[in-house]
């Protein structure tokens, strides 16, 4: 299918297309496994329900929450090497202080759910978006001086020896390292605390990938987006991935090509109309449920350690 127009005009096309395919795929005709008991229906990012895993490890809040209270210790550190005015964010030297460009922007594993945003990105995000994100990761304190930078980072120690100042050693690695290991004293395996569970996700994600379940509901997805006249795709994932939206950009956006918009619509009322979100997670539900029951010391451990954090962070930050 050959399109020749875009912005507006994009979304009726691939309305007809919809329109076009309702027989074979409007609700009425959903496929008997994607009804199934246990398996939710899925139009929006909003109809997930929490996954087991969610619960196991440390969350993004808690990474949040931990940068807050690490800045918070490094700065008392800081303080008692008598730095009383050092900022709790500081700015960035001049030779790191470099343009680099960098963007982050989340995205559901289970790739788009907006249609809206499907039609008018695509694959990628808004400019502005990767803007506010650089702007809001910018430290907002001043740069620390020549001195301060010493005991920060450790520096400055003669050969075997430690950094001495104001008569006192500067701890290993300096105030930064010393605030990262204060936070996580008393944890039992600082590997296991961050790296346990999204191991075991990534390993439950790929035998979530080679479900028959799954496997046939891509492919439903897939004949679904082809009969639309776009690129027949393994998964959502193949389709979010293709290098052709990204080729030449050097910002991590998409180039919002014709292709692009109408494959990104498309994939989304395909997965909308098949439940194929729905499915996916209801396989990934049992498998990590299963790998919880199976791994009960090991899940256990890891929660333990997550605790004990989270316990540091209430006292650091002076909560109750």
């Amino acid at each position: 299918m050959k399109a020749r127009w875009v912005g507006p005009a994009l979304a009726g096309l691939v309305l007809v297309g919809c329109g076009l395919a309702v027989a074979a795929y409007s609700d009425d005709a959903l496929p008997g496994y994607a009804g199934e008991p246990g398996v939710p229906r899925v139009k929006s990012e909003r109809d997930l329900p929490e996954l087991p895993l969610k619960r196991q490890g440390l969350s993004d809040r808690d990474y949040e929450r931990m940068a807050s209270a690490e800045a918070h210790l490094v700065r008392k550190c800081m303080r008692s090497f008598g730095f009383a005015d050092f900022p709790l964010h500081p700015g960035l030297g001049a030779p790191m202080s470099e343009h680099v460009t960098m963007t982050a922007v989340a995205v559901s594993p289970y790739g788009l759910f907006d249609g809206g945003q499907a039609r008018r990105w695509g694959y990628g995000f808004a400019p502005h978006r990767g803007e506010a994100w650089g702007t809001g990761a910018e430290p907002k304190g001043r740069v620390p001086t020549r001195r301060e930078d010493q005991v920060l980072h450790g520096f400055g120690a003669g050969s075997g020896g430690k950094a001495v100042v104001r008569g006192r050693e500067v701890p290993e690695g300096g105030c930064a390292a010393e605030g990262a290991r204060r936070l996580t004293e008393g944890v039992s395996d600082q590997d296991r605390l961050s790296e346990y569970v999204s191991r075991r996700s990534q390993e439950i994600d790929r035998a979530v990938a080679k479900d028959e379940r799954v496997r046939r509901a891509f492919r439903d997805w897939s004949r679904c987006v082809e009969g639309k006249g776009f690129k027949e795709y393994e998964s959502p994932v193949a389709a979010f991935h293709d290098k052709a939206w990204r080729a030449g950009r050097e910002d991590g956006n998409t180039a919002r090509t014709k292709q692009e918009l109408g494959t990104a619509v498309a994939d989304v009322a395909c997965k909308r109309k098949l439940n194929t979100v729905g499915v996916w997670w209801a396989v990934a539900d049992e498998k990590q449920r299963a790998d919880i029951r199976g791994h009960k010391a090991e899940y256990a451990a890891a929660r333990e350690d997550r605790d004990r954090v989270r316990a540091t962070i209430r006292e650091v930050l002076g909560e109750k």
